[in-house]
């Protein structure tokens, strides 16, 4: 939202230069996109298991989204290369700050028995990816409608150099962590 939006250039930006000591704002990690996948391992049974998925990553993100398809041809998953295996979103600008600000806000909060998101899900370069197992905790998923409950890949593709950077970046946008808690 515009409000994210603002909060990065208004509070996010300053603390972070604090705390890393650029000499330049454009020195400072940003979101650059994020990646929304959904593998649908199940194709071949349930053909319309494809035009769902479309239909809920749809109405989750605001854009439609891209079929994947199978790379190379692995006979112990009875799969051909070229054949369709799912659906990705990759969301940039504001629909991406919407839909940060609605995962973090609405949809994890939902989650049952929710306590953070695991802060070791970095790959090392800055970027973090996290999964999500069920695509009713978005309130414009309406359970009736839904076939099968499915999981989804979040990737979040930041400008940071260093994980430390990009833990920091996603935490003062609201990224609920898991805390350390003495037993």
């Amino acid at each position: 939202m515009e409000k994210l939006r603002e909060q990065y250039e208004k509070e996010v930006i300053p603390a972070l230069m604090k705390k890393f000591e650029y000499k330049s704002v454009m020195q400072v990690p940003k979101l650059d996109k994020i990646v929304i996948n959904i593998g649908l391992g199940d194709l071949k049974e349930n053909p319309k298991a494809l035009e769902n998925a479309i239909k809920d990553l749809t109405q989750i993100t605001g854009q439609k989204p891209v079929i994947t398809k199978a790379k190379k041809s692995i006979a112990a998953f009875k799969l051909r290369e070229g054949v369709n295996i799912g659906c990705k979103v990759t969301l940039r600008r504001d629909k991406m700050y919407d839909f940060v600000y609605k995962l973090f806000n609405v949809a994890l909060p939902r989650v049952r028995d929710f306590r953070g998101v695991s802060e070791h899900s970095f790959d090392g370069r800055g970027n973090y990816s996290m999964g999500i197992k069920e695509q009713l905790i978005f309130p414009e998923i309406e359970y009736d409608k839904v076939d099968k409950i499915r999981g989804m890949d979040v990737i979040f593709v930041t400008t940071a150099e260093t994980d430390e950077e990009a833990k920091e970046l996603l935490t003062l946008l609201g990224m609920p962590f898991k805390t350390k808690k003495s037993k």
